[in-house]
């Protein structure tokens, strides 16, 4: 059965699968809406099993249509990473694991630049909490919070430090004569940070602080947040920048209290392997323009 079975065939039945129109995957092909119905048909004749239900509007899929759907992409996706492997575009791929926080508020607003100083680059990012496995070979470099373990096969890199601070819209800053003004004020908490309200109120002398009025488990949207007006949060100048610098958030009490400072962002990748030499090319653009503040 497998033998009777094209791969062009099966490309068709993903892409009209995947987008959910015939029409819509004959343009993704270059293909006429004729020729891309005639090869899912012949499909569903070799297969002897129907995999989409027509109406005269749109076309959805059978239980059989969903479930080939699954492996299909999953083949393609392999087949995919196998010639990106083996092709000789890949010197020039670079593939990036980042905090979640850092990628949206510090890399991608920059990223741009790093592109138009490197051509020829692609850059090919992926966002989690969790840190990347450089044995399987799915990435290059990883941008971390909190410091990596100390692991032997690992070049790892500080991005500098930090400031943990109270930080609010400008109107709200106005109604904060001294940090005790908080007590009256809405907080926002974020989960993940190493650094919480109730250490910052226990550094400023301050007793215990009121219950958060709402969490965020990314920093960047307890920033996003802080700048609408909903309530201050305790956030990190690095991960902020972009709203401090343009106004929308402000740090009301900025020497007259103590905020925390620490290293909480790390790039690590491997010292050796065939990326190398992309990987430290990143991580020399990232570090000089954290160092610049730029």
């Amino acid at each position: 059965m497998l033998n009777m079975i094209s791969l062009s065939a099966m490309r068709i039945f993903e892409s009209a699968a995947r987008l959910g129109s015939f029409r819509a995957a004959a343009e993704e092909l270059r293909l006429s809406p004729s020729a891309v119905s005639h090869a899912i048909m012949r499909l569903e004749r070799d297969l002897g099993t129907s995999l989409f239900e027509r109406t005269t509007r749109n076309v959805e899929l059978t239980l059989a249509g969903h479930t080939l759907l699954t492996h299909a992409s999953n083949a393609f996706e392999e087949l995919r990473r196998g010639v990106e492997l083996i092709s000789s575009k890949k010197a020039q791929l670079l593939r990036v694991h980042c905090a979640p926080s850092f990628a949206a508020q510090v890399l991608s607003p920059r990223l741009p630049l790093f592109l138009k100083e490197n051509p020829g680059i692609e850059v090919r990012f992926a966002a989690s909490t969790n840190y990347a496995r450089f044995v399987d070979g799915l990435f290059d470099a990883d941008i971390v919070y909190g410091e990596p373990l100390d692991r032997e096969d690992l070049i790892v890199i500080p991005l500098g430090e930090e400031i943990v601070a109270p930080l609010c819209s400008p109107e709200m800053a106005k109604e904060l004569k001294s940090p005790r003004d908080l007590m009256r004020f809405p907080l926002i908490r974020s989960d993940l940070k190493r650094i919480q309200w109730i250490d910052w109120f226990q550094a400023n002398n301050l007793g215990p602080p009121p219950p958060p009025t709402m969490s965020f488990d990314r920093s960047f949207l307890a920033v996003d947040a802080a700048a609408n007006g909903l309530g201050v949060a305790l956030e990190s100048d690095v991960l902020a920048r972009r709203e401090l610098d343009n106004g929308k958030l402000m740090r009301p009490f900025a020497g007259r209290c103590r905020d925390t400072r620490y290293i909480g962002h790390y790039l690590a990748y491997p010292k050796s392997g065939s990326q190398r030499r992309l990987a430290r090319i990143f991580a020399d653009w990232l570090t000089r323009i954290m160092q610049s503040g730029n």
